[in-house]
């Protein structure tokens, strides 16, 4: 039996937010949903669907679903429109009467130049729109939706935090056992089948392809990349990992560092902790600055000075971003003001919004030390969804 809980609650929260931005009525189009997902689905809905279909949100909490005649059904016993309206041959004339009877002022449509998750109508089902519309004033009364999809996704239910609190902890698990079968030898391929092993047994998935992505020693490259046979454990080096498992549709993402020590050895050479604590830092300095109405360019800011004024480069990336239901998850980014993240670091933080906190500096001759932890955002303060690491786990070699 599938659960709606929580397309429950967040259909409940749509007619506040079309409120909030002064927005009538929100259309979700999407046809054929296995081959081609609309992302905002997920949450108003919870199915997929095989005509073309239409889902219809008010700020007056109408909820009005025009969908294919066999699909008609499911979206009955899901329990949550109030007017479901099937159909055989053809869809606009439907669609035309129910626009004609709520006569919005406005009418979102969920596409976006800023937000990929806000960005869901293809090209193909705008053009059989602009037909179905032609003639009408409701042509003239479109607007992107964006807004009210990024807010949606971001003001995080209690039953959608406890599941990305579970993959936190269920990440933890494995981190732990991670340690422990760590060995000297072993290759980043082994690495990777060892860990894939791990979401396995406990029936998680990773929460990217591919996934954990790793690097050991120096000479490996840090990021998304894949597992590559010539890196080696070996002693005095670094071995990192970027990593999340997908549990109950959401995720989690983290990045652990371990450090392999040499016959007699007990503690990390200086350097080595040095970049720890000064990454540490720089997470501690961004999570300082985390609360609501924030706008996100300003963590990252808080962390980028914090790192860079440590003596390292600058990195080239965001110092966090939205985790939810994607690791990736849209809305607001915790990023500098650079043009490839458009609007997202402008947007001010709100509570129940769950970010990661990331980066990461090369150490020459050692390897990579990165960290990243799972957050939420509440009104009196920060929640650590996940134990941040506190200081480098040591391998004995």
């Amino acid at each position: 039996m599938i659960d709606f809980t929580i397309q429950n609650q967040k259909l409940d929260q749509v007619p506040v937010l079309l409120k909030r931005y002064g927005i009538e009525l929100w259309l979700t189009l999407g046809a054929e949903t296995s081959m081609k997902p609309e992302p905002v689905l997920d949450f108003i809905l919870g199915l997929e669907m095989t005509w073309l279909s239409a889902f219809i949100l008010t700020a007056r909490n109408e909820r009005i679903a025009i969908v294919g005649r066999f699909d008609a059904e499911n979206v009955r016993r899901m329990g949550d429109y109030n007017e479901i309206i099937p159909y055989d041959q053809d869809f606009f004339p439907l669609l035309l009467q129910v626009l004609e009877r709520l006569d919005p002022a406005s009418i979102a449509l969920n596409y976006s130049e800023h937000d990929v998750s806000a960005d869901g109508l293809s090209h193909g089902t705008w053009l059989k729109l602009k037909k179905g519309l032609a003639g009408t004033s409701y042509a003239e009364r479109l607007l992107s939706s964006e807004d009210v999809v990024r807010t949606l996704r971001g003001q995080k239910t209690p039953a959608e935090v406890e599941r990305i609190r579970t993959a936190a902890h269920t990440t933890e698990e494995i981190v732990a056992e991670i340690g422990r079968g760590i060995m000297l030898g072993m290759t980043e391929e082994g690495l990777y089948a060892m860990v894939q092993g791990l979401m396995s047994k406990r029936g998680v998935t990773p929460s990217w392809d591919p996934c954990p992505n790793i690097s050991v020693g120096a000479a490996s490259v840090a990021g998304h990349t894949l597992s590559d046979a010539r890196f080696k454990v070996e002693t005095s080096m670094l071995v990192h990992m970027d990593l999340g498992v997908r549990q109950n549709e959401y995720v989690s993402d983290m990045q652990r560092v371990w450090y392999v020590l040499r016959p007699g050895e007990s503690k990390l050479p200086e350097e080595v902790k040095k970049a720890f604590e000064d990454v540490r830092g720089a997470i501690l300095a961004a999570a300082d600055v985390l609360k609501p109405g924030v706008e996100g360019w300003k963590l990252d800011q808080a962390a980028r000075d914090t790192i860079v004024t440590a003596g390292y480069a600058e990195f080239q990336h965001a110092a966090g971003h939205s985790l939810g239901r994607a690791v990736h998850d849209g809305g607001n980014l915790l990023g500098p003001r650079w043009a490839r993240y458009g609007q997202s670091p402008y947007h001010q933080v709100e509570a129940g919004n769950v970010f990661t906190l990331e980066l990461g500096v090369p150490v020459p001759g050692f390897g990579f030390v990165g960290l990243e932890e799972d957050v939420l955002v509440r009104e009196d303060g920060l929640e650590w969804l996940s134990y941040p690491q506190e200081q480098i786990f040591l391998i004995k070699g």
